[in-house]
């Protein structure tokens, strides 16, 4: 035990830094109140901090920015007439391209229609169109739910904890689907507005979920399976539908095309799943390569892996329940 110490210690020094808010994706709002008149909503995390939205020279504010603070993001709010209408062109970030960050742009016309993009630092701007196709709407969404799990560090622990605690690839493979299918159910329902349930103790209860793992991880015995190696399945499943209720939450900050909101759903699924497939693939592939050189170290790494991420989570949990 005390050979981990050093391990506990420095996982409770990154735990508090290792969240993912502050590197979440950026989110501008541009709404079409009436023909030229828009409302503009801006949401910089602190990785995006320092890009300013840019429109055409023919925009400018009617009203002053009303700014706050919202988990670690800076809030702009200002309204924008504008002397033609912004379909047919461009709408930009300017300074994102000197970022590590990247945003999501959702532009809704007076109509009902919406576009919705992925702003990089390679690609900082785009094109208003007139009428987006749909397939748009499941790319950029796909790409936010790969984005998500994969910087979504509490999600990323979660199925990491199961790959360390189960043997067989596709063993492992069909619990994070079932982990999927599980968090699914929840995030459409609470999408459709058909059930919720209040964040902060979901948040609490997600960290307190890769605990559990954590300590099945540090406490498990080959020759006496534990309940979580016994029936993977229904743990992930179980914990899933909590996880569920916290990717809700990602895509309530995010926003849904009203005209396609199915659409939406499915490929931010289908995008969670890829990055889930994703992050199982290179954390079997670096214990294959353990086993190959040094089979004996699988058994160390695992335990410091469990004391690691438990410490994490734990500090996580503690936070959470704190309101810090």
């Amino acid at each position: 035990m005390l050979r981990y110490i050093p391990f506990l210690m420095l996982a409770m020094i990154l735990a508090p830094s290792a969240k993912a808010d502050d590197m979440r994706p950026g989110y501008l709002e541009v709404k079409e109140t009436d023909p030229l008149h828009y409302a503009v909503h801006w949401k910089a995390p602190t990785n995006v901090r320092n890009a300013v939205p840019g429109f055409p020279t023919d925009c400018r504010r009617v009203s002053e920015a009303q700014r706050s603070f919202e988990a670690a993001a800076l809030i702009s709010k200002w309204d924008m007439v504008c002397d033609q209408s912004l379909s047919g062109r461009s709408v930009v970030l300017d300074g994102l391209n000197n970022s590590q960050g990247e945003a999501l742009l959702r532009f809704q016309s007076a109509t009902g229609s919406m576009q919705v993009e992925r702003l990089t630092p390679a690609n900082p701007g785009i094109m208003i169109e007139l009428k987006p196709e749909r397939t748009q709407v499941a790319k950029s969404y796909f790409a936010i739910g790969i984005e998500h799990i994969l910087m979504g560090f509490d999600h990323l622990l979660f199925v990491l904890c199961l790959v360390l605690l189960l043997s067989g690839a596709w063993r492992i493979a069909a619990t994070v689907t079932a982990f999927t299918v599980a968090h699914s159910i929840t995030l459409v329902t609470t999408t459709l507005g058909w059930f919720a349930l209040p964040r902060a103790p979901v948040e609490a209860a997600i960290a307190l979920s890769i605990v559990f793992l954590a300590v099945e991880i540090i406490k498990r015995d080959p020759t006496q399976p534990r309940l979580s190696e016994r029936m993977p399945w229904v743990i992930a499943f179980l914990f899933g539908l909590l996880h569920g209720f916290g990717f809700a939450g990602a895509i309530a900050e995010i926003g849904l095309p009203q005209d396609d909101v199915p659409t939406a759903l499915f490929a931010f699924n289908l995008g969670v799943e890829a990055g889930q497939l994703a992050i199982v693939g290179f954390a079997l592939a670096a214990l294959a390569a353990v086993r190959w050189v040094r089979s004996n170290l699988l058994a160390p790494i695992h335990t410091i892996a469990g004391y690691a991420i438990g410490s994490i989570a734990a500090m996580w949990l503690i936070e959470r329940v704190s309101g810090v």
